[in-house]
């Protein structure tokens, strides 16, 4: 059956450490020599005039192509610059992605349901006339929000426009007003939740209206326990969002913790179980118990904590009662959270029912602590940094590895408690400035493997930023990352 499907893989990256290449290009026409098939679709480009010509003429040639793409990659060709620009939390600072505009077809809403998601955020989805678009069917797609309903003057009956967005997810971008039936009237975003009846609620700067009923409503209950087993939170297998659902609906769980008094009889006997099934989800709940605290912060279900902020706050405050006990203040001194991310951790723990399950994971043996990491020596025991600009030796990632290693660490904002901003080429105006005001020592990346590399780590006070290797007005520029390189687009990612 495989066989007859024709399967095929085309190689886009070669990675690995220390990799006997300088170049993107070089690695992949290695691999071309190796047997490997590569895209043929690939240039070298040197300015933007050509990477502007690249994209216009695969945005026509792509519709000759034998599967469907819906855009261009532009990557840094050269591997040593892209180690010193390095990655965010979620993408390379070396590529970016082109969309080409989407096609979009004709069709007509005939009514409109209201989903309510783990969060309380009520989403209103169209039912449309069945319509071809890029390969599938269509008859359903995302209206976001009452806002966008609003803006689109969208009415039932409406013959409206719909795209993927990146090839994928419907959404209705436009309405043929000249087909508009007489007597239409503007849509009425309901007032009240569709399953529960609570009144809805819309929170000042957000654009979704809100069920306020966590507790009590069900797809709100369901959508967080379907977030707590997924793979990049607990990762207990067996259980599905269907499974979930009859979990709920069998009255053998209200909440994450009841998974935990689940036992291979009661699952045994339920519809498309059975006792092999029985048997699998109980060990993968037991496993769970394995998971690390990053994990497990992110999979109790704070609003606006995901994965990398997660981890942020494992790294940062180690122990949940730490992080129970913060202040906003020193909340927002973590990486990547903000004002808004602060208040929704506090509002969180303030609740006596997010609490109360926070203490029932607890007692059934999930971690809720931090690992001590084994540490490559204690030179920066105790100490806070913040890292700004760009190195020549070190990605950020790297730098902020090489911090808790030595026993050190990392927070994203120059704060009273910041004992060393290490600061790079480009570093950001607003940190160097608050460093300075608050005294706080600043290093160059030199120092700081020096501090690392056998010497003693010791904050210098009171006047930490004597010796600071950035004392000018602007941080000298590193003429190398001035430099033109050159810029490899690639079709195929």
């Amino acid at each position: 059956e495989a066989a007859r499907r024709e399967l095929d893989c085309t190689l886009y990256s070669m990675v690995g450490e220390d990799l006997p290449f300088s170049t993107h290009l070089e690695s992949l026409e290695t691999a071309r020599t190796w047997g490997f098939k590569i895209s043929d679709a690939i240039a070298l480009c040197r300015d933007m005039e050509e990477i502007d010509a690249f994209i216009r003429h695969w945005d026509t040639a792509r519709k000759a192509l034998p599967f469907a793409t819906d855009g261009v990659v532009i990557k840094v060709n050269d591997f040593a610059l892209r180690n010193r620009l390095g990655f965010t939390a979620k993408a390379p600072r070396w590529a970016v992605a082109y969309k080409f505009k989407a096609e979009r077809a004709l069709t007509r809403l005939l009514s409109v349901d209201f989903q309510v998601g783990r969060t309380g955020a009520v989403t209103p989805v169209a039912n449309l006339e069945p319509v071809l678009l890029a390969g599938t069917v269509v008859k359903r797609a995302s209206l976001h929000n009452a806002e966008q309903i609003a803006l689109l003057d969208i009415r039932l009956g409406d013959g409206v426009y719909v795209e993927k967005g990146g090839e994928i997810i419907p959404k209705i971008t436009g309405v043929d007003l000249g087909s508009r039936p007489e007597g239409s009237r503007p849509f009425e975003f309901v007032a009240r939740c569709p399953e529960c009846g609570t009144e809805l609620v819309k929170y000042e700067g957000e654009a979704r209206h809100y069920c306020p009923n966590q507790g009590h409503c069900p797809p709100q209950i369901v959508g967080r326990i379907v977030h707590f087993i997924s793979r990049k939170a607990m990762n207990i297998d067996g259980l599905g969002d269907e499974t979930v659902q009859l979990l709920y609906d069998s009255g053998l769980v209200a909440d994450a913790a009841d998974l935990y008094d689940l036992r291979r009889e009661q699952l045994a006997v339920l519809p498309r179980l059975g006792e092999k099934s029985a048997d699998n989800i109980i060990n993968s709940i037991e496993k769970s118990k394995q998971v690390p605290f990053a994990r497990v912060l992110f999979a109790i279900g704070i609003r606006f904590v995901g994965e990398a902020t997660a981890r942020n706050l494992a790294a940062q405050f180690r122990s949940i009662d730490e992080l129970m006990a913060a202040t906003t203040e020193e909340l927002v001194a973590a990486e990547e959270v903000g004002e808004k991310i602060a208040v929704s951790i506090a509002d969180f723990f303030r609740d006596e029912t997010a609490r109360k399950l926070v203490a029932r994971l607890r007692e059934k043996g999930l971690r809720f602590e931090a690992e001590e990491k084994a540490l490559s020596s204690d030179a920066l025991d105790g100490l806070r940094f913040v890292i700004s600009g760009t190195f020549a030796r070190h990605s950020r990632d790297r730098l902020k590895e090489l911090i808790e290693q030595h026993g050190g660490r990392h927070t994203g904002s120059v704060s009273a408690q910041t004992d060393f901003l290490l600061a790079g080429d480009n570093i950001g105006p607003a940190k160097l400035t608050k460093a300075r005001k608050l005294d706080v020592r600043i290093i160059d990346e030199a120092e700081f493997e020096s501090m690392i590399a056998g010497g003693t780590a010791v904050a210098e006070t009171p006047s930490r930023s004597a010796s600071s290797p950035v004392s000018a007005e602007k941080p000298q520029k590193n003429e190398a990352a001035e430099e033109i390189k050159p810029v490899q687009t690639s079709l195929f990612e």
